[in-house]
Order: structure tokens, then C-alpha cells, then sequence
């Protein structure tokens, strides 16, 4: 009995796997953590990403005074390209030309979109104060971008990331679609 209380004694001394067992008490964590920080770093890309979109292809179509299909789907696919290495797939984009007449009436110009409905010309996206002036435009870019994680089983609901870039026509008052 005394040879089996010394030898629990001495393996209770014993300190040969310690540095085994904590890592394998601690691995998980760290690789989760590392994980979710490689995840969080390309979510905050993505999102600055989709603000870059919004905002270029804000400033593509205000550069002219005449917009037509055909540069409408180059526009696009800059913005696609902005986008890059990211899928664009899950990215829509809506332009919208909003005027505002002599009489201080706002209304929608003309809407196109890929990925996203245009606006009607009846409907009126809320405006931030003081952005219009009589006998003026802007041009309102929405960005919407549908971000899954790569640990898909893990993050079941995407994240929507969405910006709205608002600029003035360069070389008028609007810009015309044709």
C-alpha cells in the first residue's frame, strides 16, 4: 500500500504534460478567436468596399450630363470591379436622379437599378435637409451588398451592407437619361 500511495504521490509531482494539457485546454479558444478575427477583418472590408461602390459610381454618372444603357452597364461593372475579390453576386446597386423644379417641388427624374428595383417616379426616397436647391439634382446611389461569412455553419444569418452616396451633377444642373 505504501509503494501506492509513493508512486501517486510521485506521479502527482510529476509536471512532464502540463504544458499538453493546457494547450489543449486553450487551443479551441485561440483558434476560435483567431477565426472570428479573420472574419471580422473581411466583413469591415466588404464594407468599406460597398462604400467605395456607392460613391464611385455616384461620381461615374455625375462626370456626364447624358446617361445611356450603354454607360449605364459600364458603370456597373466598375462598380463590379471596385468590388474585387469580393463575389459580386450578392451586390445591387440603384441610381436615381432627384430634381428639384423653380417651385421647390422634389421629385424623382429617372431610377435604374441592377439588383434592386427602380424607383417610381411617383415615390420619393427620404432626403437629407438642405441637399437640394431650386432648380437643381443630385444623384442618390444606393449600395447593398448580402455578406456571408466562409464559416457558413457557424454564422447562419448573412450581414446587409448598404451605403448611399449623394452627389451633384458636374456639368449641369442634371443629368439627362437616354
Amino acid at each position: 500500500m505504501r509503494q501506492f500511495i509513493q508512486s501517486l504521490l510521485s506521479f502527482r509531482r510529476d509536471e512532464r504534460g502540463v504544458s499538453a494539457v493546457e494547450f489543449a485546454l486553450l487551443a479551441p479558444f485561440m483558434i476560435a478567436l483567431y477565426l472570428g478575427s479573420v472574419q471580422l477583418t473581411l466583413g469591415l472590408t466588404a464594407d468599406r468596399k460597398v462604400s467605395q461602390v456607392a460613391n464611385s459610381v455616384a461620381d461615374l454618372v455625375t462626370q456626364d450630363d447624358f446617361i445611356t444603357d450603354a454607360d449605364l452597364i459600364d458603370i456597373y461593372a466598375a462598380g463590379d470591379a471596385i468590388l474585387n475579390p469580393f463575389d459580386t453576386g450578392p451586390l445591387s446597386l440603384r441610381i436615381t436622379s432627384i430634381r428639384m423644379d423653380a417651385d421647390e417641388e422634389i421629385f424623382v427624374d429617372w431610377s435604374d437599378g441592377e439588383g434592386m428595383t427602380p424607383l417610381d417616379t411617383d415615390s420619393l426616397p427620404e432626403l437629407p435637409e438642405g441637399l437640394l436647391a431650386p432648380m437643381n439634382s443630385i444623384i442618390m446611389v444606393e449600395a447593398n451588398y448580402v455578406f456571408s461569412t466562409n464559416l457558413g455553419e457557424l454564422t447562419k444569418t448573412p450581414i446587409t451592407l448598404s451605403d448611399t452616396a449623394y452627389l451633384r451633377p458636374r456639368r449641369g444642373p442634371w443629368v439627362r437619361r437616354g
